[in-house]
Order: C-alpha cells, then sequence, then structure tokens
C-alpha cells in the first residue's frame, strides 16, 4: 500500500513561515506526489502547488510568489515552503499523489496537517 504523511504545520503568525513535507512510503514504484492543496472551513478543497515530473510548477494566483513547491526524489519527500503568510492561509494542507497501474490511474491523499496564521 501507499502511505503519504504531512508534516509541518502549526501556528505562526502573520508574515511568518513554514515548510511542510509529504512523505510517501510503502510502495512508492511509480507514485508520482503531484503537489499539495487545502481546505479551510466553510470552503471548497483547492489546489495550492503542483509540480510535475518536468519540473513546471502551477500555483494558485492567492499564493504565488509567497509559496515555493519542491521535490526530493531520493526521500520521495515533496515539500511546499510559504512565506509571507497570511491568515486567509489558514487551512488544512493535504499532499495528493498518482500511480498508474495496470494502465488506471489511482489517487492518494495524506491525513493533512493544520496550518494556522493567527496573531
Amino acid at each position: 500500500q501507499v502511505q503519504l504523511v504531512e508534516s509541518g504545520g502549526g501556528l505562526v503568525q502573520p508574515g511568518g513561515s513554514l515548510r511542510l513535507s509529504c512523505a510517501a512510503s510503502g510502495s512508492t514504484f511509480r507514485l508520482y506526489v503531484k503537489g499539495w492543496y487545502r481546505q479551510a472551513p466553510g470552503k471548497q478543497r483547492e489546489l495550492v502547488a503542483a509540480l510535475t515530473s518536468g519540473g513546471s510548477t502551477n500555483y494558485a494566483d492567492s499564493v504565488k510568489g509567497r509559496f515555493t513547491i519542491s521535490r526530493d526524489n531520493a526521500k520521495n519527500t515533496v515539500y511546499l515552503q510559504m512565506n509571507s503568510l497570511k491568515p486567509e492561509d489558514t487551512a488544512v494542507y493535504y499532499c495528493n499523489a498518482e500511480k498508474y497501474v495496470l494502465g488506471s490511474r489511482l489517487d492518494y491523499w495524506g491525513q493533512g496537517t493544520q496550518v494556522t496564521v493567527s496573531s
């Protein structure tokens, strides 16, 4: 099986920084961690940042210039560096991965890590 474990969340003041990690374990062969999503209370889950195998990135407009997604293939880990955090960044952050098995695509989600931006 595949497990995705997010870490690095916590309470931070506005303007502060956090780095989230998403570590994949288990059957990671052909597993690709696509990126990060978040879900705030009363809101839909939204894409925050995505990273392709070719190194291209895609960010939500609300986080462009503040967040950076990166990958360490040797560690099967994807990171999200979050700078200049705002209260509206408060949410549970999830990493998302996909795996192709016999031509079918499977999606995996971590348990989420809480990020709270508050004074």
